[in-house]
């Protein structure tokens, strides 16, 4: 027994001093070339929904700002590369629990976060949303295709146009539809004015109202019309489907992008020509070669500036296809008259 035993010894000692001597094999890390990923992209989300993502090198360390479907363009928590993946985090602050005077008890910071790869000319991935009860992870896919940068400012003076169009007709929503047919419409149209009312009900439940789009598509142009904004409300009107011109009650209120007349979260404008709310106002908008001119109330506030991307509530994410005017209806009471459309011919 005693010889057993000590062959059993001895063989395990071997194997030990075996197991010692052999090294794990550990494969070579690639280093993934970070270039791929820079710049800016146009991001097509599954469901029928549009980002924008820009990825950008600072002095010493990845930088980026997001779009995701509505909101604004906002600065990421964090961009970095791991394992050929660039990885984008969003955090938002959740409430969990309040006192008896609704204050915060309790918060977490919730991270979001998008695994981004290259495919091609083109990104793919997916965006992951941990579920309210911490149960789960939620996942969207999508794809983002490559933009460059925009054209040199176009030469305004130069410009030739065709034919006005007058968008809408006074007395009914004629040449307009919803972009959502199963929202309820707050648009109505009546002496002239086309009014949007998208009210609710207090104790019932909230009604989903639609936005309003033209039938018609269009390129680059000019558009004038006339908006009055009550206390407190809030609209816009979308160039192209994409680009959304602010409608918003924001009466000596200090500049900022998502002000009256601002192309909302991306350009400010240069001075605040707001009247105040109740009061007629007179919009004159030109978009060409992807800039913008902003006229509003007589004074340039936005001076043929560049827009980089679509802004929060775009239909689609291609920069480059003909789209149509659309008024949001979902936000709050506004009124419209004398929409004339005026195409830039090329």
């Amino acid at each position: 027994m005693k010889t057993i035993f000590t062959c059993f010894g001895i063989v395990l000692a071997s194997l030990s001093i075996i197991s010692c001597n052999v090294k794990p094999k550990v494969e070579p890390v690639q280093k993934t070339d970070i270039s791929q990923f820079l710049g800016q992209w146009t991001i097509d989300i599954n469901g029928g929904s549009v980002g924008w993502l820009e990825v950008r090198q600072e002095k010493g360390y990845l930088d980026a700002d997001l779009l995701w479907g509505g909101g604004s363009v906002v600065p990421v928590a964090n961009v970095y590369l791991a394992n050929n993946k660039l990885i984008v985090d969003r955090n938002d602050k959740v409430v969990r629990t309040k006192d008896a005077n609704n204050e915060p008890v309790r918060s977490h910071l919730v991270t979001n976060w998008l695994e981004v790869q290259k495919k091609g000319d083109k990104i793919v991935g997916y965006i992951f949303n941990p579920k309210h009860d911490g149960t789960g992870v939620d996942t969207t896919s999508f794809e983002g295709t490559k933009l460059p940068a925009p054209p040199a400012a176009p030469d305004l003076a130069t410009l030739k146009f065709g034919t006005p169009i007058n968008l809408f007709n006074g007395k009914d929503l004629t040449g307009w539809r919803l972009i959502n047919e199963k929202q309820k419409s707050g648009f109505s149209a009546k002496d002239g004015v086309l009014t949007n009312d998208p009210a609710q009900v207090e104790g019932a439940p909230h009604v989903s109202y639609g936005n309003l789009r033209t039938d018609q598509e269009f390129e680059d142009f000019n558009l004038k019309l006339e908006v009055n904004v009550p206390a407190g409300s809030n609209s816009g009107v979308y160039l192209r489907g994409m680009y959304e011109v602010q409608v918003v009650d924001s009466y000596e209120k200090a500049l900022d992008p998502h002000n009256m007349g601002a192309v909302y979260s991306r350009i400010t404008p240069t001075t605040a020509a707001e009247k105040p709310a109740g009061t007629w106002q007179t919009m004159d908008i030109t978009l060409c070669d992807r800039h913008a001119t902003v006229i509003l109330n007589g004074v340039k506030i936005i001076d043929n500036k560049p827009i980089y991307g679509p802004t929060g509530g775009a239909m689609k994410s291609d920069v480059f296809t003909p789209g149509p005017i659309y008024l949001q209806g979902d936000h709050g009471k506004v009124y419209y008259r004398n929409l004339v459309l005026t195409p830039i011919v090329k």
